[in-house]
């Protein structure tokens, strides 16, 4: 499979919406840098501006200031590219369309049907689907309908992965068992991955690095790296030192609300 990164470079970005006429300032002078093949989780309370910064990075919004670069270039060309993969809680399969058809959708968006297309019975093992390839999403469970999701994310082999709670519609057992899934396709494929997340857990258990948002308008208010190594395993949930650094996630998140 394909592997590595692009930085992901956030540079002191405003961001501005209006409501009922007047201006509400969303994010406010945010900056950070994603080397790399990173895995960075983004945590916050509701309306901080997470899912906003992740548009931002995938070029479907403008900032009022500053600048998001992928590499050297501008989001929205990098993605026009398919090189930004996108997962979101939704996973907004078609449902006419069959497991492979589904994850083969970006090709058919971009024109690309011929070699790339080889990739997916490879995506559907990597996803743990074998056997489901012509299953319709109307006989998958939640977490298998977010599988596809993953897949077609990647089906692309993008450089940069980009997800909004893509867990956050399944239960705790369900959304452990997703995690675990979801750092064996990353440690296998490298992409430099932003997560956007309200479980600290999860933050703590996926990324290198947890960035803490503060309440409306958003700014970062903590950094938190992890120093644990990967593969992480289950067991991580039990350790002492894992529940230390959840905590000091949520004492920098219970500051700010």
């Amino acid at each position: 499979m394909g592997g590595g990164g692009r930085a992901v470079v956030i540079e002191d970005v405003v961001k501005t919406f209006l409501v009922r006429g007047s201006p509400l300032t969303v994010l406010d002078h945010v900056s950070l840098a994603c080397p790399p093949g990173s895995f960075i989780a983004l945590i916050g309370p509701s309306g901080c501006g997470k899912s906003t910064l992740l548009r931002i990075a995938l070029g479907l919004e403008h900032v009022d200031a500053g600048r998001v670069l992928i590499g050297d270039e501008a989001p929205d060309a990098v993605r026009r590219r398919g090189e930004i993969g996108i997962a979101f809680q939704d996973p907004a399969l078609l449902p006419w369309r069959s497991v492979t058809a589904n994850i083969a959708l970006p090709l058919d968006v971009l024109g690309r049907r011929g070699t790339a297309r080889d990739r997916i019975p490879g995506l559907i093992r990597l996803v743990g689907l074998a056997g489901f390839e012509e299953a319709l999403p109307g006989e998958l469970s939640g977490g298998m309908r977010q599988r596809v999701a993953i897949a077609r994310s990647l089906v692309t082999d993008p450089d940069i992965l980009l997800m909004d709670e893509p867990f956050g519609a399944l239960d705790l057992i369900l959304r452990r068992q997703m995690n675990v899934e979801l750092q064996r396709i990353w440690l296998e494929r490298r992409p430099t991955t932003i997560l956007v997340t309200h479980g600290i857990d999860e933050a703590v258990f996926l990324a290198d690095r947890v960035v803490v948002l503060g309440g409306r308008p958003g700014r970062i208010v903590g950094i938190v790296d992890v120093p644990f190594p990967h593969p992480r395993p289950t067991t991580m949930f039990r350790d002492p030192a894992f529940h230390a650094l959840t905590d000091t996630v949520s004492a920098l998140l219970a500051g700010e609300e």
